[in-house]
């Protein structure tokens, strides 16, 4: 009996495998949807990743890809009991289902609350990838905020787990004029404590929206980045 089951368990786990759709990249924007950002900063994290994902440039990068198809999700974060799933898993391959990814997530509402969890959004999301229906060659978690991790979970224990399963963390962080906020510990830049404290892997990055480079424009160069896999001169000097 023992051994029906184990048979049984090993054939479903082959199923499984076999019938995974091949991607050249499963990504999830894990956007920040904290207390720290109004409804008028949220719409534009959407619509800049939105505007990023149908712009020519972008899906001339995901057709030039080996497979020519990508594997995207999309949740916010807020506090540690607050990570909310937007937009399920979609294979993006063209520009009519760039456009079907966009219009789900412009029009769908609001729901993380809290502070700043970023540890629990990357567990979240390291189980939103291991848990789909894609099967990619890089997976990556692409980290958006204003602010530092503040509670739940180790952020160093959650992005160790994460990046001993083979992903690559990347960051934006939005500096917002007038905020006042230096975004890290000790008067530290948010850019210089995501990527110390958020990012690695594998040309693991930290792009930056502020008054100089507007969100659109860094989701946009960004994206390009990590289609492309080339990455930029990790942060970290360990990995």
């Amino acid at each position: 009996m023992r051994f029906v089951l184990t048979s049984l368990v090993a054939l479903g786990l082959l199923t499984a495998q076999a019938s995974a759709e091949s991607v050249d990249l499963e990504l999830v924007f894990a956007a920040d949807g904290s207390g720290s950002i109004d409804d008028a900063e949220l719409r534009l994290q959407r619509q800049g990743w939105a505007d990023a994902l149908t712009s020519p440039d972008v899906l001339t990068g995901i057709t030039d890809g080996p497979v020519g198809a990508i594997a995207v999700a999309f949740m916010e974060w807020g506090g540690p009991s607050s990570q909310v799933l937007i937009v399920d898993w979609h294979v993006i391959r063209d520009e009519a289902s760039a456009r079907v990814f966009a219009d789900k997530l412009m029009s769908a509402p609001r729901g993380a609350y809290g502070y700043n969890s970023i540890s629990n959004a990357i567990d979240f999301s390291v189980r939103l990838v291991e848990t789909n229906a894609h099967e990619g060659t890089r997976k990556v978690i692409d980290v958006s905020g204003d602010g530092p991790n503040m509670n739940g979970r180790s952020l160093e224990q959650a992005r160790a787990d994460a990046l001993a399963k083979g992903f690559t963390i990347n960051a934006l962080a939005i500096r917002r004029p007038g905020s006042g906020r230096p975004g890290g510990p000790g008067g530290m830049s948010l850019e210089d404590y995501y990527g110390q404290s958020v990012i690695g892997g594998p040309g693991s990055f930290v792009e930056m929206a502020d008054e100089m480079r507007p969100f659109a424009v860094a989701a946009r160069r960004k994206l390009l980045t990590e289609i492309a896999g080339t990455g930029g001169a990790s942060r970290h000097a360990s990995r």
